[in-house]
């Protein structure tokens, strides 16, 4: 089993033999095989069953009872009703002044959500089902990630797990905000990034194979990456839903272009860096132009209809308003304005809290309240509160430590590509919160889950396996069975708290004194 631990260069697993060559062609060293190796492309029925077993499981709980609690908890006020206009309008509508409202989100996650209520009407379980869908689909897509970053079945099932197993994401499955839309294209888009980077070293092996010579030949071969295009549609959905999907461009950006010139080195193509750059730039521009039309396109109802908020402000203006172009400055306009309001938004809330204590459970958001009902107690308690599994939760940071460590000392770039993903996702915050001390909430951390969770996963993988060389024979096989037995319990003690705690993530009226117990960190939780 190849676990976090094994650096790139130690993977075996090709997607051609090792020293297969064609008659007439020059040999390939096996070297340049195993660096340029990528997850076996044939199809693996086990890795598939874990994958649907883990994620039917995952579906159960955030469908199961999605209809209450009844009436809109937290920002359900917000979102769904904003969805059930656009049914009706095509744009976001103010009941009070008959018209257009102003919103500072773009429309995506509110079609979504729309979409639920389509098909099942203006109720709880209509405004609820895209987020429960999109939650489990992120559990899905995971163990597909994993799968492909470890090569391991037994780590890819774990990640889906500990995701299926974490209230925060569990809680944000089953209410209609925006962010559960944002965390889904965010992975895929990562996914796709990762498909890219296979199809990439796959394509120059196949180069290789086929009689390119680096050291005689200075052209690169040519490669369609057709991946890297499609993360240019995923990327564009996300930014769709919230504009905080911009943090991670510039991170996912230079982290094709390590990818791709690490490809070309591992190839042995001389100076790798500058070969093949201009293509490298030349994609993501491209893909990041199929981003923005994909963008504007989530804004479709705004454009075809007249109603919109700002639909004609220049017009209402007294400027002139050409076809097309006027329709951008006024979308312009409306973007300039919601990001002035973004900016400037430092209003103090009961739960906001800062990046800081995000990782460390320190100010969780209570989306929903109730001491109604009998429980068979003097009072009783029903709360759902957005907080993550402690015990899993709580192990990010010391996980984030093991892969910093193999990611530098290693090289390993599983373990580069995670801190990419932790640092896109939370370091912007950490600006924000000091510039400007905006008002910031906990589900802000949600675009980073994945990849804490990841984290959490490569650290199991190297407790579970040591490196080749550093223990060998028996004494091997002692260490990777107290390895497993030590990840196998952490996975159980998540799954204990998860269950400990699931009253609390789903609104099960409780004696109070019961619902008081888990409040962990007293006040701050409360």
């Amino acid at each position: 089993m190849t676990t976090a631990a094994t650096a790139e260069t130690d993977l075996t697993t090709a997607d051609s033999p090792a020293g297969a060559e064609s008659p007439g062609v020059r040999a390939i060293p096996d070297i340049v095989r195993r660096r340029l190796s990528t997850l076996d492309r044939r199809f693996d029925p086990y890795s598939w069953l874990v994958t649907v077993l883990i994620t039917v499981a995952a579906g159960i709980m955030r469908f199961s009872g999605l209809d209450k609690p009844r009436g809109y908890i937290f920002d359900e006020v917000y979102y769904p009703t904003d969805a059930w206009d656009m049914l009706q309008h095509g744009v976001e509508w103010d009941e009070k002044t008959n018209g257009a409202a102003y919103v500072v989100h773009p429309p995506l996650g509110k079609w979504l959500i729309a979409v639920g209520e389509f098909f099942f009407g203006n109720n709880e379980f209509g405004w609820r089902f895209s987020t429960a869908v999109a939650g489990t689909l992120m559990v899905m897509i995971l163990i597909r990630v994993a799968y492909r970053m470890f090569h391991s079945i037994v780590l890819a099932g774990t990640a889906g797990l500990l995701m299926t197993l974490d209230g925060f994401q569990l809680v944000l499955s089953r209410t209609s905000l925006l962010d559960i839309f944002l965390g889904l294209f965010i992975l895929m888009t990562f996914a796709a990034m990762l498909l890219d980077r296979d199809h990439y070293r796959r394509s120059l092996q196949r180069a290789l194979d086929r009689g390119f010579d680096p050291d005689k030949t200075p052209n690169m071969p040519r490669i369609v990456p057709w991946w890297l295009l499609v993360t240019g549609i995923t990327f564009g959905m996300a930014c769709g839903v919230k504009w905080s999907a911009l943090f991670f461009a510039p991170f996912f950006a230079a982290l094709v272009i390590v990818w791709r010139v690490q490809a070309r080195r591992s190839a042995g193509v001389h100076g790798p860096v500058l070969a093949g750059i201009i293509g490298d730039f030349g994609w993501l521009f491209l893909s990041f132009g199929i981003a923005i039309l994909v963008y504007l396109a989530t804004w479709t109802g705004w454009l075809v209809t007249d109603v919109g908020y700002f639909r004609h402000y220049r017009a209402d203006n007294g400027w002139s308003e050409p076809p097309v172009i006027g329709s951008l400055l006024n979308l312009a306009h409306y973007h300039s304005e919601a990001f002035n309001f973004h900016t400037g938004l430092t209003q103090k809330h009961t739960y906001q809290s800062w990046p800081w204590q995000w990782l460390l459970l320190g100010r969780p958001v209570a989306f929903y309240w109730s001491s109604a009902g009998g429980c068979g107690a003097a009072s009783c308690a029903a709360e759902i509160l957005l907080l993550g599994t402690p015990i899993l939760w709580w192990a990010f940071l010391p996980a984030l430590g093991v892969v910093a460590w193999f990611g530098v000392a290693r090289r390993d770039w599983r373990a580069n590509a995670m801190l990419v993903g932790v640092v896109a996702g939370l370091l912007p915050w950490f600006y924000f919160a000091v510039k400007d001390g905006r008002t910031m909430f906990s589900f802000y951390t949600l675009p980073a889950l994945p990849f804490l969770i990841l984290a959490v996963v490569y650290a199991l993988g190297a407790i579970m396996t040591p490196p080749a060389g550093m223990v060998a024979g028996a004494a091997k096989s002692d260490r990777q069975i107290v390895g497993t037995v030590v990840a196998a319990t952490f996975v159980v003690l998540v799954a204990l708290c998860f269950a400990y705690f699931y009253p609390v993530f789903v609104g099960t009226l409780m004696p109070y004194d019961d619902w008081s117990v888990r409040m962990w960190l007293g006040g701050r939780w409360i």
